[in-house]
């Protein structure tokens, strides 16, 4: 046979000898051909073929970016696809040659650092996945607490760990808006070795496991935004300045909705220490009303007296370098409006009720009644059961809010008493707009000194008025806060007619003898000075006044605060101490020596101020005319005189001024005033006196 191109062919069957090649195939040979196919693995053989991925099947592991059009999917170049492929067993690569089947050490290197390489998520695309991730573990944790409580350290750590300050303020926030749900009606008492020793059923242990670890996750919490807020220069440095403000205002959201729960002093504290900084901004005015607010909320006295400590606490510390608006939180204390003991700075007496039923300063022993031994037994059981039911419902009795009263009280007036000691010029307004609203609360022992310090006082103010204007000019360029002098005396009048005024009627005739003509006269001499002031009826809170524009404050050189309190505008106030003048029962009635005075010198007042302050003084002179009409008639009728000489219009003292040798001629111009009202009200006073007569 002649040699030929030989073709590879699969033996389907046992060789044959060439001379039987044109008969058919036997039996046997068929059945080893059935035998022998039962062993193939055909599944193997088409494993091991070779194969190549299109582009399409190949899955993507990048992820999108974001361009003008849109996020978009990035694909993978030819030479990655054919590299991953690469790794894949096929037989074309074990018959292939040594070269490509090696790799050499550069193309390795290469291939790490490409592996390395992580694809960067935007900004914006990591925000989102914080809100979503931070949803998810705020939803799952108010569903069910006792099952999820360890979601609270999952957002602890991405306040710790967080790669943006945008995720760490959205962390620290849903941290607080959490809690807030979460958090019981009551304070969690730390477990002792007794309790973990004891014998507990199932419920209750899952109970306490529940608390101490929901108590230990707040507890790393509140360190965490004490530890954000601290106003080190150093810490200042390290700390973003908006997420020092999250973390204030995460600290007044709870202070306000869960008071009572655990670790209330360290929120107080971060509040306290942000207002012992003289700087305003924000964060200054919204721990300032969360103070206030605390104030106007507590009912028991208990967050109020804790307050109060820590903010008479830091401003000793400071020695009372403060803003004065810090002061102006006092007054916004709920509970001293309404305890009815006296007190001062060191001590506060007792109720009259409670003098009654003692006897040389001990209670009298009531008549013991007869009970055996099993009801002295039950009645003890009794009590206690009542007691923890008291505390499990939050309920505080009269003696205990009186005591935090009492001591809250003491705070305050220690603190009002060291500041006009002190005579700090800048806090000397909210002090005393503090002493006019609780001097019915101060104790009687104390009157005598309280007086002499208002009287020096008075008498500071009266020395500020008549300074030169070259003092007033150094001490505006030297940039010192001015005192606002004629307020603070109508203030002193006031705290002084209102500690009589807040006493017993009938043991202030018989026990007091204060003598406040020295307030009386000041306050007779300072009438015409009010009238002509432009700031009468200015109120810095509400008026819609722009600075003067040759003022240091408009250049922002300075900055003054332009009231030193913020609550009564000086209209207010003089009309506060004339009332207590002319028409309080406190104080007796005054002699018509006194009610001609001021009559007289109102009428004239009247016709300087504006049309507000002049309605206000005619409203108070009708209620003078409708209690004295009589006694003061002759100044409207010149029959009625009772004396000769002259009328002395600038004496300071009201007994020389001869009052009732002049008439009040005023009001035939009040009559032609341009307003209508304010010529109604003259009218009116005229014919309360016409007609009484």
């Amino acid at each position: 046979m002649a040699p030929g191109r030989t073709i590879k062919r699969r033996r389907l069957s046992p060789p044959v000898d060439e001379e039987d090649t044109s008969s058919p195939p036997s039996r046997d040979s068929l059945n080893d051909f059935y035998s022998n196919a039962a062993e193939w693995d055909l599944e193997q053989d088409y494993e091991r073929r070779p194969r190549k991925l299109g582009k399409k099947d190949k899955e993507s592991t990048r992820l999108p970016i974001k361009t003008p059009e849109g996020f978009q999917m990035v694909e993978e170049s030819e030479q990655e696809a054919e590299e991953s492929d690469s790794f894949l067993g096929t037989d074309d690569d074990e018959d292939g040659d040594e070269n490509d089947a090696d790799f050499d050490d550069e193309d390795m290197e290469d291939d790490d650092e490409d592996a390395e390489e992580t694809p960067k998520v935007p900004l914006k695309l990591q925000i989102i996945q914080a809100k979503e991730e931070l949803a998810k573990l705020a939803t799952i944790i108010n569903e069910d607490p006792e099952e999820h409580i360890s979601s609270f350290k999952t957002m602890a750590d991405m306040v710790e760990n967080g790669q943006h300050v945008a995720i760490q303020k959205l962390a620290l926030a849903s941290q607080a808006a959490v809690y807030k749900d979460v958090i019981p009606g009551y304070r969690i008492r730390p477990l002792t070795e007794e309790d973990m020793s004891a014998k507990v059923s199932k419920e209750v242990r899952k109970l306490r496991s529940f608390e101490q670890s929901l108590l230990s996750g707040y507890k790393h919490y509140v360190q965490k935004l004490l530890d954000l807020t601290k106003s080190s220069k150093r810490d200042t440095a390290s700390v973003d300045p908006g997420l020092k403000s999250i973390a204030i205002n995460c600290a007044c959201n709870l202070l306000l909705s869960v008071p009572h729960f655990n670790f209330r002093t360290e929120l107080l504290k971060i509040l306290v220490n942000r207002l012992s900084r003289r700087q305003i901004d924000a964060d200054f005015i919204k721990c300032r009303e969360t103070v206030e607010e605390v104030f106007r909320k507590d009912n028991d006295g208990i967050v109020s007296l804790e307050t109060v400590r820590l903010l008479s606490k830091m401003m000793k510390a400071k020695d009372f370098r403060v803003h004065e608006s810090v002061l102006d939180t006092f007054l916004h204390l709920r509970l001293l409006s309404e305890f009815s003991a006296k007190g001062s700075r060191d001590r506060v007496d007792r109720a009259p009720a409670e003098e009654e039923n003692t006897f040389n300063g001990k209670k009298p022993k009531q008549k013991r009644e007869f009970r055996t031994k099993r009801e002295r037994k039950v009645q003890k059981e009794r009590k206690a059961v009542e007691k923890d039911m008291k505390e499990a419902d939050a309920l505080v009795s009269h003696e205990e809010r009186d005591k935090n009263q009492a001591e809250t009280l003491k705070l305050v007036f220690g603190t009002y008493f060291r500041i006009l000691k002190l005579r700090i010029p800048n806090l000397m307004g909210p002090v005393l707009e503090g002493l006019a609203k609780y001097a019915h609360l101060i104790n009687q022992d104390f009157f005598g000194d309280l007086l002499e310090a208002l009287k020096d006082l008075i008498g500071h103010a009266d020395k500020a008025e008549v300074e030169d204007a070259d003092e007033e000019e150094a001490q505006e360029e030297s940039g010192s806060t001015s005192r606002d002098a004629q307020r603070e005396a109508l203030l002193c009048t006031i705290t002084a007619f209102a500690l009589l005024e807040g006493q017993d009627v009938s043991k202030a005739a018989s026990s007091l003898h204060l003598d406040l003509s020295f307030f009386v006269k000041h306050l007779y001499r300072s009438l015409y000075s009010l009238s002509v002031n432009p700031d009468v009826e200015f109120n810095p809170t509400k008026a819609l006044r722009l600075p003067d524009p040759n003022s240091h404050e408009a250049n922002g050189s300075t900055h003054r605060s332009k009231s030193k309190v913020n609550f009564q505008t000086p209209t207010v106030l003089l009309l506060r101490c004339l009332q207590s003048t002319l028409l309080s029962r406190a104080h007796g009635t005054p002699p018509t020596i006194r009610l001609g005075s001021f009559t007289k010198r109102l009428m004239t007042t009247s016709l300087q101020v504006p049309e507000k302050s002049a309605l206000a003084t005619l409203s108070l002179l009708n209620q003078v005319a409708k209690h004295h009409a009589r006694r003061i008639a002759p100044l409207w009728h010149s029959e009625e005189r009772k004396g000769d000489g002259v009328f002395n219009p600038f004496a300071a003292d009201i007994e020389t001024t001869n009052v009732f040798a002049g008439t009040v001629w005023e009001g035939e111009l009040l009559r032609l005033h341009y307003c209508p009202q304010v010529r109604d009200a003259a009218a009116d006073i005229e014919k309360l006196i016409v007609g009484r007569n």
